[in-house]
C-alpha cells in the first residue's frame, strides 16, 4: 500500500469512529488487531475487543469527534494528531474505576500511531494525557494557574 493509502485507512478509522459507524470502523482493523491506550494502560487483541473498547468511549461520550489536524506516513506506519472532543453524558471507565456522567465537555490533544499491513491496521498505539482528561471532567483539581 502506498503511504496516502495508509493514511486514507488511518483517517477512516478515526472517522468511522465519529460516526459510530461499528461496522466501517471493524473493516479498518486486522482480525488480530492490537490496541494499546498509553492514557489508561489498557491493551487489547482482536478486532471485536478494539471495537468493544471503542464502544465504551463512544457509550461515555456520545458525541465524540476527532479531528485529524496532521498525518504523516512511513511504510507500514502511519502517525496521526488529533483533537477529540466530546461531552460525557455516560459513565466512563478508567485505570482507577468508574466516573459517573459529569455532563462535562472535553477537549483533549493526542496522537496515534497505527501500524498497516495489506490495507488493514495491525496495531494502533494510541497516546492521550489522562491527567489532562480527568481535569476537564472535573474529577481531579487542575493545577493552579492553569488555563483550559
Amino acid at each position: 500500500m502506498t503511504d496516502q493509502e495508509n493514511i486514507q485507512t488511518a483517517r477512516e478509522n478515526v472517522a468511522a469512529f465519529s460516526a459510530k459507524d461499528w461496522t466501517r470502523f471493524k473493516a479498518t482493523l486486522s482480525p488480530q488487531s492490537v490496541y494499546d491506550e498509553k492514557g489508561t494502560q489498557r491493551r487489547v487483541q482482536g478486532a471485536d475487543q478494539v471495537v468493544h473498547l471503542s464502544q465504551g468511549w463512544a457509550q461515555a461520550f456520545p458525541d465524540a469527534q476527532g479531528t485529524i489536524t496532521s498525518a504523516v506516513a512511513s511504510g507500514d506506519s502511519v502517525v496521526v494528531e488529533l483533537i477529540w472532543e466530546g461531552t460525557q453524558t455516560g459513565p466512563l471507565q478508567g485505570p482507577a474505576g468508574e466516573y459517573a456522567a459529569s455532563g462535562k465537555r472535553v477537549k483533549l490533544p493526542a496522537v496515534q500511531v497505527f501500524t498497516l499491513q495489506g490495507g488493514k491496521i495491525t496495531e494502533t498505539h494510541h497516546y492521550f494525557d489522562s491527567t489532562t482528561l480527568m481535569q476537564q471532567l472535573g474529577a481531579i483539581p487542575a493545577p493552579v494557574g492553569a488555563t483550559r
